[in-house]
């Protein structure tokens, strides 16, 4: 069995676990995090695409440990799935640690601010 697939897919089956069952923060709902993941996987693309390049690569994996798919750009596909679970796992960690993602409906009544005026109506 492949131990770089293996490894990437149980990777990015924890950082799920532990952000649905541990810490719980809403991440995965929110569409930054979305978005954030479409502009990581841009420059994946550039950036591993020329790194493991089958005409001159610069990274070399061992066949063995790999599944040998490849897309675009001859990127092993193991390498998406090890990146997702890495800057996922960085993220929750920064909404957990932080505070400052947590979203608007989920805000307390004392994070909100106080209005300026009573509403005279």
């Amino acid at each position: 069995m492949p131990e770089y697939t293996v490894l990437s897919v149980l990777g990015l089956a924890a950082v799920i676990v532990l952000e649905l069952l541990v810490l719980r923060t809403g991440l995965f709902r929110m569409p930054v995090y979305w978005a954030s993941m479409v502009i990581v996987l841009f420059f994946q693309c550039l950036v591993d695409g020329w790194l493991t390049k089958l005409s001159a690569p610069i990274v070399l994996y061992d066949p063995d440990q790999i599944l040998g798919l490849r897309f675009p750009w001859d990127i092993p596909v193991e390498d998406f799935v090890f990146g997702t679970a890495m800057v996922t796992l960085a993220l929750l960690m920064w909404v957990r640690l932080t505070g400052r993602a947590a979203p608007r409906g989920r805000r307390t009544p004392a994070a909100r601010p106080a209005p300026d005026r009573e509403d005279p109506r």
